[in-house]
């Protein structure tokens, strides 16, 4: 199948990419807007509780809302509000309210804080009604602008916090983290490549090729959004950026380092890159169906963000596969050996002396390089059982200086943390008739008694009397354990207990939002892991024929995720100091690390099970399996690593955490797992890891032990000498080597 699509690129390029660039242009013209969303709740399922008493505020208090923003004022000086300076609060309030800001519908300042050293005024706005309106942000810059100008004469500093202001922040340090993922994505690639090739021409062609597809698969994942009514993250698009980049230039190098071996072979440039195609077309398509296997996955989750992320990835994923197999060959053999220009290193084969004396030891001593790399996975391993989850997304998404996170600090100096997004507890009648008064002034009186409550509002009461809404005021911020554990028992406990017969209560807000969040995420942990590892396990026993290899391959790859978790609590948490680290982290790592590790583990192992169909017992087909796609997987490992590590110049904590541990996952697949762990394994287990399929057999059925050892390239010594190459139809995927003077060559 291969064979003939390589053929039929090769002998149409014109065809194919006037094909790619229709279906370009097709996509975006007729693609809707790619629109995302911050709201948390928005991702959760209706049976949570803090969804229907959302539902039920929305139902029976259509007109009222939380504050979408929060003027903060404080002394510039850190002193106490004198009475002149509460004064001068309500006036500028007053007068923002007179200015008829576009889309603020009030402004009402409040008491100062007990201790004086705050004041507040609560910014009502217009409603959004959907992931893509700006109206609440466009109305805070305006309201920042004003603000500026009232306090400018004042001994008072002031600034707007809130939700609106939070989202508008967060919104801005991702465009500007986009910004920069891209540039450090593309610049990296662009170096890595140069030094890997020497070859501007090699260098461009990922950047061109991939930048070209980028509309296509956004348009993609727009139709399917839209389709099927989901929800998609606003981290998602710096994921799928890097992804995008990271895996499409995975699969371009792959691909070219194959053609440059099949051109050293002697072929001529379109009977090479037909051979490239042929030979790295099974692997590289069955590494990326274990990738898309993992993303879909993400379907099976109860969260509404990982419904959308798993898919999202998995187009994009898909389209780089098919762009590498048809468009990248269509282009190249437009350019034949000019793709190598100006250098002339692809004539020559190095000798590959770096790869060539690691896998000459690990032939030697596989029990040792199994123990050492198995133990070092193992031993970061166990500080992933100090992982701590942390909600903090608002701040964690923003950059310390911005307004938002500034006031809402200096909000903390005299109010209590909760007082930014107040928890919600809503009453409803069941049995038809309006709430009492009495019953309401007692059920008041045992919420405010709860262990973490500051203080509770008296009770807006519904139109037709039927529901009432109290505003609970936690000690703790929205986001924190303190926050969360009292939600999650005391609070939720006594609402529901204490509600007056014929009534029934529910408890809602952002942090009710992040208690049904956790159990999502343990229902998820439940049901996607497990799934995900039985698919990917799958795909490696049809390609491996194996029943034995996936199971050790599959443990390799949940040691690394073990491995890279704990490196992540290592540095976040205990060298950092942080509190926690974001709560989807190990879902996105499992999905990287475990994906994308079976990667590297499946290019290793096909080309191990060719040198073992060449003749080379176990120990030392593994030798020769890391001499030659050691370099690939290295190369590989080092650009992925790299693009996913540039997110962690994105300015926020959120991306920072998720660029550091996909980064670290990726390379320890690449240099731990795949370089050193699964190849001793498969030494150490021999024969037995091609149970039932025989897949270290040749095609004539005659096992590698009845073969001579010599038979293609003269005998084995303790340096594993290299098989001839000329003519050699069992050439592995990407096989490469490393130059002992010249980096990354073959």
């Amino acid at each position: 199948m291969f064979a003939r699509l390589g053929a039929i690129v090769v002998h149409n390029p014109w065809k194919v990419i006037g094909l790619w660039l229709l279906i370009i242009v097709a996509v975006v013209a007729s693609a809707p807007q790619l629109t995302s969303t911050t709201d948390q709740s928005e991702f959760l399922p209706s049976h949570y509780e803090s969804i229907q008493a959302m539902e039920l505020q929305q139902k029976a208090f259509p007109q009222q809302q939380s504050p979408a923003a929060l003027l903060v004022f404080v002394r510039s000086d850190g002193a106490p509000l004198s009475a002149g300076d509460s004064a001068s609060v309500q006036t500028i309030a007053s007068k923002l309210s007179d200015a008829r800001i576009k889309d603020v519908t009030s402004i009402q300042a409040v008491p100062a804080s007990e201790n004086r050293l705050v004041q507040i005024a609560a910014v009502q706005m217009t409603k959004v009604t959907n992931a893509g309106d700006t109206t609440q942000s466009d109305a805070v810059k305006k309201l920042r602008d004003a603000l500026r100008e009232q306090v400018r004469d004042t001994d008072l500093k002031a600034g707007v916090t809130g939700p609106a202001a939070q989202m508008l922040d967060q919104t801005e340090s991702g465009q500007k983290g986009m910004a920069i993922i891209g540039i450090a994505t593309v610049v990296l690639i662009l170096l890595l490549l140069l030094v890997i090739f020497r070859s501007p021409v090699i260098a461009l062609l990922p950047v061109i090729v991939i930048g070209a597809i980028s509309s296509t698969v956004g348009g993609l994942i727009a139709m399917v959004s839209k389709a099927f009514d989901l929800k998609v993250d606003s981290s998602v698009n710096s994921i799928l950026l890097v992804v995008l980049f990271g895996v499409g230039t995975d699969y371009i190098l792959f691909l070219m380092f194959r053609y440059r071996e099949r051109l050293r072979a002697g072929e001529d440039p379109k009977t090479a890159m037909v051979s490239a195609v042929t030979k790295v077309g099974e692997a590289i398509t069955s590494a990326a169906g274990a990738v898309i296997i993992a993303f879909m996955a993400l379907t099976l989750s109860t969260l509404g963000m990982f419904r959308a992320l798993g898919p999202a990835l998995a187009i994009a994923v898909a389209v780089a596969l098919v762009a590498g197999l048809t468009l990248v060959p269509a282009v190249v053999s437009l350019l034949g050996t000019k793709v190598f220009w100006p250098s002339k290193a692809w004539r020559q084969e190095p000798k590959g002396a770096r790869f060539g004396a690691i896998g000459a030891a690990m032939g030697r001593r596989p029990g040792a390089f199994a123990a050492v790399s198995g133990g070092l996975l193992i031993a970061l391993g166990m500080l992933a059982f100090g992982f701590h989850p942390t909600f903090d997304l608002s701040s964690g998404s923003t950059s310390d200086s911005s307004e938002s996170t500034v006031y809402s600090k200096e909000l903390l100096k005299g109010m209590p943390a909760g007082a930014t997004q107040p928890s919600e507890v809503l009453l409803r009648a069941t049995d038809g008739k309006r709430l009492d008064g009495d019953q309401l002034a007692d059920y008041r009186a045992v919420l405010a008694a709860v262990p973490g409550v500051n203080q509770v509002g008296a009770p807006t009461v519904s139109s037709d009397g039927s529901a009432a809404d109290f505003q609970v005021t936690l000690t703790g911020a929205p986001e924190s354990d303190a926050a969360l554990d009292t939600v999650r028992d005391p609070l939720r406990s006594a609402a529901h207990s204490a509600a007056p017969a014929g009534t029934t209560a529910v408890v809602g807000g952002i942090s009710s939002v992040y208690v049904d969040f956790q159990d999502a995420m343990v229902h998820d942990y439940k049901i996607v892991f497990p799934v995900a590892a039985i698919l990917i396990m799958i795909v490696l026993a049809l390609l491996l024929r194996s029943l034995v290899a996936p199971w050790y391959l599959m443990a390799s790859v949940f040691l690394g995720f073990a491995a890279t978790l704990g490196a992540a609590v290592l540095v976040f948490q205990h060298f950092q100091g942080n509190s926690g680290l974001i709560f989807t982290l190990p879902v996105i790592m499992y999905l990287f690390v475990v994906a994308l590790g079976t990667d590297y583990n499946i290019l290793m192992v096909a080309r191990l099970r060719e040198e073992a169909r060449a003749g080379n017992e176990p120990k030392q087909a593994a030798a020769l399996a890391v001499r030659h796609t050691g370099p690939t997987v290295a190369a590989a490992g080092v650009i992925l690593a790299g693009t996913f590590a540039s997110m962690m110049l994105a300015g926020n904590n959120v991306l920072s955490q998720m660029g550091f541990a996909i980064s670290v996952g990726i390379a320890i697949a690449a240099f731990v797992m795949a370089m050193f762990f699964t190849p001793a394994a498969t030494a150490l287990i021999g024969h037995r890891a091609w149970w039932p399929g025989h897949g270290d057999r040749d095609s004539t059925g005659g096992s590698d032990d009845t073969k001579s050892h010599g038979s293609r390239g003269g005998q084995y010594t303790d340096g594993y000498s290299t098989p001839q190459r000329d003519g050699d139809e069992q050439a592995s995927v990407g096989g490469s080597t490393w130059g002992s003077n010249t980096g990354w060559r073959r």
